[in-house]
């Protein structure tokens, strides 16, 4: 079994595919107004709007901007780096400014415009490097 794609349900299917494209450098491919995909390496960001509930049960499947369990994780090449290229787009949604976890990733952590949370990160200690290199 393969975890292979991510949705966001939103009322704001514009917004956050711009927003997803800047902080990945990702092209969103967008197949209607109410869909788009961002594939990275091992996964695919999907953004669909409220609209594309009717196909998985109605309305009540899903609310946008309700996330309070999720944090939607990139591993990247350097997450300083990344905030550097990325701090004043993200200026208003920092929540971490890069930080070293207890588990040896270096983290950033932000919310996107529906205010799901986002990590970038970086192995930093050697058994995080391990982990991540096998």
């Amino acid at each position: 079994m393969n975890l292979v794609s991510t949705r966001i349900i939103t009322a704001n299917v514009e917004g956050l595919v711009k927003f997803y494209e800047e902080i990945t450098e990702i092209q969103a491919i967008q197949y209607t107004p109410d869909f788009a995909e961002l594939k990275t390496q091992t996964a695919t960001i999907a953004i669909g709007s409220t609209n594309t509930l009717q196909f998985f049960g109605g309305e009540s499947t899903a609310q946008p901007a309700q996330n309070r369990s999720v944090i939607i994780e990139f591993l990247v090449d350097d997450v300083d780096k990344e905030f550097d290229r990325l701090k004043n787009y993200l200026s208003s949604s920092v929540v971490q400014e890069p930080t070293t976890m207890p588990w040896g990733n270096k983290s950033l952590l932000f919310r996107d415009p529906d205010g799901n949370l986002v990590n970038f990160f970086t192995p930093f200690t050697k058994e995080s490097i391990e982990k991540f290199t096998k």
